[in-house]
């Protein structure tokens, strides 16, 4: 059966948390989908017997409380913009808790401060383990702004004003993880109505990168030759499959990371590809979609080939 048309945010009162609520509700508004909040929270792993007697009537009751307060404050924050919200507060660890409900859900977002230190830490756990275990797309808001507790971090941003999506830049490099990104940044694309950039790296530039180890004689021209004509065939069929749409396109050197990176700085939206793999290996998303997470400027749309496919597979019709 179809997925509902339903965006997930997760929230934790942070700064960080309610800039990725904006850009969620903004893309609701845009989309006409709903949008459903999760607060989750978890006690300590310690048992009360193992603690002083002046804590051993710790509860869940003033943390739960806490939770449906922040769950308030954002569903006041997301009516104003006039979107169809729903909230939960949720047990459990915060990245599970999301990953179990993505399978439930359209897309999935969460934000992350990128400025590192502990709090980075414990944030980026979520924003790392869900792009790479979700059965939806994830997109990943960069908090970049005020410091906490600034007096004009509560001003709400409407999806027409600060989170409009202008220009996407996607990566593509020739993988089958690289079409699946292709694909969704063409959706994209349509959705916001904007521009589409697609980018390929040659990694050759100073003897460095994962083609370093080829001959000094490689006709360094040659190679960008063929990595445009590839990117070519590949946009020229996603252009002839979605009528009407044009895609730019730039083979640079560089790799994808670092070009990402780069376009970040003029970008709205990037989207990145990666394979999903299982087991411990799966754990953490490739080395490209990594780094473009922890520098972007803008919001990362990853997508990993699983979660595409079980996408896919949900849109069929029942036989």
């Amino acid at each position: 059966m179809t997925r509902p048309e339903v965006v997930l945010v997760g929230v934790d009162g942070s700064a960080a948390s309610l800039h990725a609520l904006d850009w969620a509700a903004g893309y609701a508004r845009r989309t006409g989908w709903g949008l459903h909040v999760v607060c989750s929270y978890s006690l300590p792993s310690f048992t009360a017997a193992s603690l002083d007697g002046g804590y051993a009537a710790l509860d869940d009751t003033a943390i739960q409380e806490g939770a449906k307060a922040v769950l308030a404050e954002a569903q006041e924050r997301v009516e104003r913009t006039g979107v169809e919200v729903t909230a939960t507060v949720a047990t459990g660890d915060a990245a599970g808790v999301l990953v179990e409900q993505s399978r439930e859900h359209g897309l999935a977002v969460v934000g992350t401060r990128g400025k590192g230190g502990f709090t980075e830490r414990l944030l980026g756990t979520v924003s790392s383990a869900l792009p790479a275990h979700s059965h939806c797309p994830t997109v990943v808001v960069p908090y970049r702004g005020a410091e906490e507790g600034d007096a004009d971090v509560a001003e709400h941003r409407d999806g027409d004003g600060a989170h409009e999506v202008r220009r996407i830049v996607v990566g593509v490099d020739g993988s089958p993880s690289a079409e699946v990104a292709l694909r969704h940044a063409v959706a994209q694309a349509k959705v916001w109505d904007a521009e589409l950039v697609a980018v390929a790296g040659v990694p050759l530039g100073g003897g460095a990168g994962v083609l370093a180890w080829l001959p000094s004689q490689i006709d360094h021209e040659q190679v960008l030759a063929d990595m445009k004509a590839g990117l070519d065939a590949t946009v020229d069929r996603f252009e002839a499959e979605n009528p009407g749409m044009r895609i730019r396109r730039h083979v640079l050197d560089g790799t994808g990371a670092e070009l990402l990176t780069e376009f970040s700085t003029g970008a709205d939206l990037v989207v990145v590809g990666s394979r999903g793999r299982g087991g411990f290996r799966g754990l953490l998303l490739g080395s490209t979609s990594q780094a473009v997470l922890h520098h972007s400027q803008c919001p990362v749309l990853v997508v990993t080939r699983k979660c595409d496919e079980e996408m896919r597979e949900d849109a069929e019709p029942a036989a």
